[in-house]
C-alpha cells in the first residue's frame, strides 16, 4: 500500500507542476481574448527576410499559442520555405478544420497565429536549407496522417512538424516541450527525438520519456512535458 501511495502522491504533484504555468497563465488571462477567430489578426510580423533582400534559401520553423483556451497548454507550429531566388514563401501546417489537413501553399512565412504573436524556432539558410526544401514535398506525401487531426495527444500540427522534422536529417531542429503532440508517435513505441540528437519512449502520446544532448532530459504525461536540460 505504501508503493502505491508514494505513486499517487508523486503522480499528483507532477501534474500538478505540469499545469502550474498553464494555470497562472490562464489566471493573468495573457493570452487571446475571446473575441472570433474570423477577425483575429492574422499579419505578418515581419521576422522572416523579405525575399528580394535574400536571395538565398530559407527554411523557417514558428510557433505561437494554439489559439482560445488551448493557448494555455500549448502551441501550434509550422514549416515556412522559399526556394533560392524565389519572390515568395510556401507554409507547410497540418490544421484541424479541413478534411485534409496537411497544407502546403502560398503565403506570407510569419503570419500571427490568429492573435498569438509567432516565435522563431529555427533559421536555416543556404545550401542546407536547399537540401532541405528538395526533400520536403516527397516527405510530405509520405506523413503517415494526411487527414487526421486529434488536438490531444495527436496526430496534430505538432505531430506533423515534429515528424518532418524526424526524416530529413539536415532539419537539426529541437521543438519546445509544451508543443503537445511532438511526441506522438501513433503506433511506435521509439523513436529518435526531432532532429536527431536522442531519443525517446512514447506510449500512445499519452506517457513517454526522452533525453538528447539539446533537449535535455523531459517527462512527458498525458501530453504535459517537464524536464531539466543541464546544457541550458
Amino acid at each position: 500500500m505504501k508503493i502505491f501511495k508514494r505513486c499517487f502522491i508523486g503522480i499528483t504533484l507532477t501534474l500538478s507542476l505540469l499545469l502550474a504555468g498553464p494555470l497562472f497563465l490562464a489566471a493573468c488571462a495573457g493570452l487571446q481574448d475571446s473575441g472570433s477567430w474570423r477577425t483575429a489578426d492574422r499579419s505578418s510580423a515581419g521576422i522572416a527576410p523579405r525575399p528580394e533582400q535574400e536571395h538565398a534559401a530559407v527554411v523557417q520553423v514558428y510557433g505561437a499559442r494554439a489559439y482560445n483556451w488551448r493557448g494555455y497548454f500549448s502551441l501550434h507550429t509550422w514549416i515556412s520555405t522559399k526556394e533560392a531566388g524565389a519572390d515568395g514563401y510556401y507554409v507547410h501546417e497540418v490544421t484541424g478544420w479541413r478534411h485534409y489537413v496537411v497544407q502546403s501553399r502560398p503565403d506570407d512565412p510569419d503570419r500571427a497565429w490568429y492573435g498569438a504573436p509567432p516565435t522563431l524556432i529555427a533559421d536555416i539558410r543556404g545550401e542546407q536549407a536547399e537540401r532541405i526544401i528538395d526533400q520536403l514535398d516527397e516527405v510530405i506525401d509520405r506523413y503517415p496522417y494526411p487527414t487526421e487531426y486529434t488536438a490531444w495527444p495527436g496526430p496534430n500540427s505538432n505531430t506533423f512538424v515534429a515528424w518532418v522534422i524526424r526524416q530529413i536529417p539536415e532539419m537539426d531542429v529541437a521543438l519546445p516541450n509544451h508543443a503537445i503532440g511532438k511526441d506522438y508517435l501513433g503506433n511506435g513505441v521509439l523513436s529518435e527525438v526531432p532532429g536527431g540528437s536522442g531519443y525517446q519512449l512514447s506510449f500512445g502520446g499519452y506517457f513517454g520519456v526522452l533525453a538528447g544532448v539539446r533537449e535535455g532530459f523531459e517527462l512527458n504525461i498525458l501530453g504535459l512535458s517537464m524536464g531539466v536540460n543541464p546544457l541550458g
